[in-house]
């Protein structure tokens, strides 16, 4: 009997231990933003802020846009994959007015990850939000030059140029394209504008996207 009992415990134990790596990318922390949104009341029709870790780390996003009602919904680490995966976690359930979308970026490390995949997915994901929202006017902001990744410097020059082309095609739709910006006048790379991982982005960096993005956003 006492076998017996170790035995159904431990084929229980293993199956909850399967169940927690079966979990997608970045459940836990959806599940924190869903407690969070529990806690405090999120705005009403937001400019919803989404994307990889660009976003989430706008540290003050929600307050220098805070006159557009912002909601910064990031998820650091994702892929765009991973933002569609979450569409009704972390976007359809805000109801927003406008979204402004930074994601791909963490897609270009893959070897089997060319341009025409991230604009792909782009695609993907932009259908899916099109699915449940056909006219809220989406912001996209384009991938940007990090010192860390310029090794696949031509992998995303090729995205954005992909991405670009097909939002022009696109109603209510804006591609910013941050990634002159965040060049020297002769296109050379700017680490002054990120942290030490020569990744993310210092308040240098984002005073740019600020201005770049702004012009674009909804007030009423």
């Amino acid at each position: 009997m006492k076998k017996s009992f170790l035995s159904l415990f431990f084929v229980a134990f293993l199956t909850l231990a399967a169940s927690a790596q079966q979990k997608p990318n970045f459940w836990d922390d959806v599940q924190t933003i869903k407690k969070y949104d529990q806690m405090y009341k999120p705005p009403v029709h937001p400019v919803l802020f989404i994307g990889s870790s660009s976003i989430r780390k706008w540290d003050d996003c929600t307050q220098i846009f805070a006159k557009y009602n912002a909601l910064n919904r990031g998820i650091g680490g994702a892929v765009i994959n991973d933002i569609t995966y979450y569409l009704n976690d972390v976007v359809f359930p805000y109801q927003p007015k406008q979204i402004v979308l930074y994601v791909g970026e963490n897609d270009l490390p893959s070897d089997n990850v060319t341009p025409d995949t991230v604009l792909n997915r782009t695609i993907n994901l932009y259908k899916a939000i099109r699915a449940k929202l056909p006219t809220v006017p989406i912001v996209y902001i384009s991938i940007k030059p990090s010192p860390s990744r310029d090794k696949f410097k031509e992998k995303a020059v090729a995205s954005n140029a992909l991405i670009q082309q097909f939002f022009a095609r696109e109603a209510n739709t804006k591609f910013v394209n941050i990634y002159p910006l965040m060049l020297t006048k002769d296109g050379k790379l700017r680490p002054e504008l990120f942290v030490g991982d020569m990744l993310h982005m210092n308040a240098a960096g984002y005073a740019i996207w600020r201005k770049a993005v702004e012009k674009h956003l909804l007030k009423d």
